[in-house]
């Protein structure tokens, strides 16, 4: 249970940090930090949960990172689906208390609220085969990355600073795609909020995350086995 509280604070704290920084401060007349802000506050919000909860979770704080650490070989599969309720019940809550102050504000409208999408939902309007394209690429080197600075034989103590500079540069390159996900709880946890368009691309937003954290996973353990 300590485990699985760790993990729902952690991705309580991504939602929150990440699309908090992206629906109320990216667009502030005159002062919004833009998509570069949003990237680098993905960022620390993981860098800082790496520190705070890696040692007793891990820190996975995404279902696709630990599909991917089970694939490689890293995760029991029986703790897999607790996390992934975990986690996505740590994005509801986050997305909730992100919904009741941002709609504190008069003239409040709900918009896009972080989500993710493609076609016309896209931010740069990219297909839905770009999408899908850069979701299971990003989601896979991402992966990539945690598992290399995991690893038995990595340099000890950096893994959060590798992990959260990954994941801002994953945001770099694709919030004009997707508005990025990677993140299959952080994708539901605004998509629930957002309803429609946002419930119905959501599939998107599972599918190619587990599809490049898989890969990602065997390709490591192919790599760079914990055990030779």
């Amino acid at each position: 249970m300590k485990k699985l509280l760790a993990e729902f604070i952690g991705t309580f704290w991504l939602v929150l940090g990440g699309c908090g920084s992206a629906v109320l401060a990216a667009a502030f007349p005159g002062l919004g930090i833009g998509f570069v802000g949003v990237s680098i506050a993905f960022g620390l919000t993981n860098l800082t949960m790496v520190y705070a909860i890696g040692h007793i979770s891990g820190s996975h704080i995404n279902p696709a990172v630990s599909v991917g650490l089970w694939a490689g070989g890293r995760f029991d599969s029986k703790d897999l689906l607790p996390y992934i309720v975990a986690q996505v019940l740590g994005g509801l809550l986050a997305a909730a208390i992100l919904y009741l102050i941002a709609s504190g504000k008069p003239g409040f409208e709900m918009g896009g609220f972080a989500a993710n999408g493609y076609g016309e939902h896209s931010p740069g309007g990219y297909s839905m085969q770009s999408a899908l394209i850069c979701e299971i690429v990003m989601t896979f080197m991402f992966v990539l990355i945690v598992l290399g600075a995991t690893h038995p034989k990595a340099p000890k103590g950096f893994a959060g600073i590798a992990i959260g500079l990954g994941l801002t540069l994953v945001h770099l390159v694709s919030i004009p795609v997707t508005n990025t996900s990677v993140n299959p709880a952080r994708s539901t946890s605004q998509a629930i909020f957002v309803g429609g368009w946002a419930l119905n691309e959501l599939w998107m937003f599972w599918v190619a995350p587990i599809v490049g954290a898989i890969l990602a996973g065997l390709v490591y353990r192919a790599l760079a086995p914990d055990k030779e």
